[in-house]
């Protein structure tokens, strides 16, 4: 006869079973430049999980008021659902812009709404009057 005891073990063995392992992930291969006195810099690493990732930088227009940073990178990893994610970016003065498979992107513009935008964007200023109304 199992007792109140018995089922209680077996539930506590059964979660603990099911639940994620903490286990560490080895890194396989790391390295790193930088950053370099004309503020470049490189790194890059890989995990035995199969996450990998990669970014390089320099900096732009040194010492002037336009400096900024531009870099390239990329990551890449397998998701829960076994699907392999990979993500390409820049990053700079035009802001972030990501690119990957998995991202969603916009509906496609309806050809009559684009020729009206086309339209109004090819039509000539008119600077406003104050006070005017429509």
């Amino acid at each position: 006869m199992v007792g109140l005891f018995q089922i209680c073990m077996l539930a506590v063995v059964a979660v603990a079973s099911a639940a994620p392992q903490n286990k560490p992930i080895a890194i396989l291969r790391q390295e790193s430049e930088g950053p370099n006195a004309d503020g470049s810099y490189r790194f890059s690493y890989e995990t035995e999980n199969g996450i990998r990732g990669e970014e390089a930088g320099q900096l732009l227009n040194a010492g002037s008021e336009k400096e900024a940073i531009s870099v390239q990178g990329s990551n890449s990893y397998t998701s829960p659902e076994g699907q392999v994610i990979n993500l390409i970016y820049t990053a700079g003065e035009q802001g972030f812009a990501p690119q990957g498979d998995h991202l969603p992107t916009p509906h496609p513009i309806p050809e009559a709404i684009q020729r009206a935008l086309e339209f109004i964007a090819s039509q000539p200023s008119t600077p406003e009057t104050p006070g005017r109304r429509f």
